[in-house]
């Protein structure tokens, strides 16, 4: 090949390259906060990007998704939203309620969809559910609700016990409030006693389960959080070694060795917000 035809063929390429680049950069963006890894996201992303395409969009074709993972630190989580508001993207995306809250305090223009785990207008979401008002709406899987539920469960397997433990995770409180309430109100109901336990680091469980046979509880409810989904595994082990039997919001929670479960299908729940 002659020097000018490979310099020819180079600046083709070049070109190819820079239109393709500004054809990408012309797609709408969508911008995903994670609160955890993308490892742990793996069977809600496929859902995720299952409900873009009954919408019309596939990623890389005609829409383009910047991820932003907090790795469990909802510490992190201000920030990344910062980021993906400054990018710019055309919507975002939350997965958890904390990545929600995260975004809503970062933009009032942009668009934000979410996937909320409790009541959407007590965590402060939305103003109502039929008018979600602002730049924000989702959907919710109302664990809120699910409490009374939990404790039933539990009550049904230790039959002998009027006191539980629940697990809550401080560094996400507007969520653990909103549990903790809606929980001791079905503890009050049901005529039991709860304690209430915090871990926000893996190492904290250990203590929190030495603190559980202190304590004499029945049983252990692990309250709806992105962190202990993060460690269920961890969560089902120790429980097990234990002899602490546990409920948990998400059918992974048995899957992985875990006592029982009662709650939604997230996978199902991030299809939904995809649409």
């Amino acid at each position: 090949m002659r020097r000018r035809d490979f310099i020819a063929l180079g600046s083709a390429a070049a070109a190819w390259s820079i239109e393709a680049r500004a054809q990408q950069l012309a797609l709408p963006v969508v911008g995903f906060l994670g609160s955890d890894s993308p490892e742990l996201y793996v069977d809600r992303l496929w859902a995720f990007r299952r409900g873009l395409k009954d919408a019309g969009y596939i990623e890389s074709e005609n829409v383009v998704i910047e991820y932003r993972w907090a790795n469990g630190d909802n510490n992190r989580l201000a920030a990344l939203a910062a980021e993906l508001v400054g990018l710019p993207v055309n919507i975002l995306v939350s997965g958890t309620t904390p990545a929600a809250l995260a975004l809503k305090a970062a933009t009032t223009s942009i668009p934000i969809v979410f996937f909320s785990g409790g009541d959407p207008v007590a965590l402060g979401l939305v103003e109502s559910l039929n008018r979600p008002g602002a730049n924000i709406t989702g959907t919710t899987a109302r664990t809120l609700e699910a409490g009374k539920k939990w404790l039933q469960l539990l009550q049904e397997t230790v039959p002998s016990a009027t006191e539980f433990a629940v697990l809550i995770n401080p560094t996400s409180p507007n969520l653990a409030e909103a549990q903790t309430k809606d929980l001791q109100a079905a503890a009050r109901n049901l005529n039991l006693r709860i304690h209430l336990l915090n871990a926000s680091t893996e190492r904290e469980f250990e203590i929190v389960f030495a603190k559980i046979s202190e304590l004499h509880a029945g049983g252990l409810v692990i309250t709806a959080d992105s962190f202990f989904f993060a460690h269920i595994e961890k969560l089902a082990a120790l429980a097990a070694q234990n002899k602490v039997p546990a409920i948990f919001g998400f059918p992974e929670f048995p899957a992985a060795g875990g006592l029982m479960s009662y709650g939604s299908d997230l996978a199902d729940e991030h299809r939904t917000i995809g649409g």
